[in-house]
């Protein structure tokens, strides 16, 4: 049994399998001059929170106790929004999207977000709700539109889009709105990928398509910090060793971040939007 804090067998998203390893939870922080983690925590599986003999030999705190990763995503928001870090929209993957506190959260904040969900994730429609793979399948062939959702490192990431304004179930604030954003692949069109938006109302469709991409700033961050300042370079055990070696590592690749955006001149614009049309024989408001 590893004394490595956090390590057991666990599914890795890194890996794409279950594998014995260890978990960070990082937020990264995006905009046309750069990107950066801001912080990180590491997370504890329920086995380690329960054996204090594992827990001394990795000095975790008495303080620290079991939190799911939706959880520890919100703590590291709550500081990054508490201390003034500028940020318009939010963008995580399933394993966070699929969590209604975490939504709701965000919504108390009123901080736009855009949350990649499951193909059954119920979906509120005039009708009742209906899985978000349903409603793709009735969207009309106007609604969908090619378009890229930031450059790669092969160039434009190219999908085919559909955007569908949701009815307000009462749980939007004032002047903000909920959508359904459906990509699809090019190549086979029968891969889709699904969000759930929330934003303000005169957000245009470019800026919906264009969000969900910069979500790709955690895996570029995490394999930057990797090659340029050995994120992933350390072999530690102790629990407050893992945060002052990520720490550092995060601390370096921001000055490199700062350094390369203060050399660059100009952002890229951003282009217009456009505006909603209803579709009345839908449950939902398809963008066309």
């Amino acid at each position: 049994m590893s004394t490595t804090a956090g390590v057991q067998r666990q599914y890795s998203g890194t890996a794409g399998r279950t594998e014995n390893c260890q978990l960070g939870v990082f937020l990264a922080s995006a905009s046309a001059h750069g990107r950066t983690l801001v912080d990180r925590e590491l997370y504890l599986p329920q086995g380690w929170c329960g054996d204090d003999g594992r827990r001394t030999e990795a000095a975790v705190p008495a303080r620290v106790r079991f939190a799911t990763r939706p959880a520890l995503g919100l703590q590291m928001l709550r500081r990054a929004l508490d201390a003034g870090l500028p940020a318009r929209w939010v963008t995580v993957d399933e394993a966070y999207g699929k969590d209604s506190k975490f939504r709701l959260w965000l919504q108390g904040r009123r901080m736009g977000y855009v949350l990649a969900v499951a193909c059954n994730q119920k979906i509120p429609t005039d009708g009742g709700s209906a899985r978000a793979d349903e409603l793709a399948a009735a969207a009309p062939a106007p609604a969908w539109k090619r378009r890229s959702c930031g450059d790669g490192a092969k160039g434009p990431r190219l999908f085919d889009w559909a955007v569908a304004t949701l009815p307000d179930t009462g749980t939007a604030d004032h002047g903000f709105t909920r959508w359904l954003l459906i990509r699809r692949s090019i190549t086979d069109p029968t891969e889709h990928a699904y969000y759930l938006y929330y934003g303000p109302a005169d957000t245009g469709d470019e800026e919906l398509i264009r969000v969900p991409g910069t979500r790709w700033a955690i895996e570029e961050c995490s394999q930057t910090a990797k090659g340029q300042v050995g994120l992933d370079n350390y072999q530690v055990r102790r629990y407050d060793a893992w945060y002052r070696h990520m720490t550092l590592a995060m601390c370096a690749h921001a000055f490199l971040t700062v350094t390369a955006g203060q050399a660059q001149k100009g952002a890229p614009p951003t282009g217009p939007g456009s505006s909603p049309s209803a579709s009345p024989r839908l449950d939902v408001s398809w963008h066309t």
